[in-house]
């Protein structure tokens, strides 16, 4: 069964979805933003099938997500990089991780792994906000318009 595209979508969400709507291409990109580089240690660290790692890299790759940088000439070996792009999709996994903790595990405090700030070891609490305000961006106070 072929999957529905949503490239000329107007919502940004649809755009999204098409890029992330996937149970491997989150997990891949978690990987990835958390310094796993090379095809043998993503697949061993999540254990992916080959095949589909090889399509959902290729796919990154194609949306300028990743790059793939050779690292050895004999034989050829490659890594990827995330690319801007790529790194800005952090705030959508830690979005996503905050979900999870929060919704995803029966047993408080939720999962057994957590987001901690590298100089200080505090453990992180993710929040959405705006960035003009720093307020966070509730539900109750958003609404969607077309933009001018």
């Amino acid at each position: 069964m072929r999957r529905t595209r949503f490239d000329d979508a107007h919502c940004p969400v649809a755009r999204t979805t098409d890029l992330l709507g996937d149970w491997w291409t989150p997990i891949v990109l978690r990987e990835l933003l958390f310094g796993t580089t090379r095809f043998n240690d993503i697949q061993d660290r999540t254990g992916i099938s080959r095949a589909i790692l090889t399509q959902r890299l290729t796919r990154l790759t194609d949306e300028d997500v990743v790059e793939r940088v050779r690292y050895q000439d004999a034989p050829p070996r490659y890594e990827y990089r995330l690319t801007d792009k790529g790194r800005a999709l952090w705030e959508v996994l830690v979005a996503m991780w905050k979900f999870g903790d929060e919704w995803m595990f029966d047993a408080a405090p939720g999962a057994q792994v957590e987001l901690v700030d590298r100089a200080t070891g505090r453990a992180l609490r993710p929040v959405v906000v705006d960035a003009s305000t720093g307020e966070p961006i509730e539900l109750a106070s958003t609404r969607v318009r077309l933009r001018r």
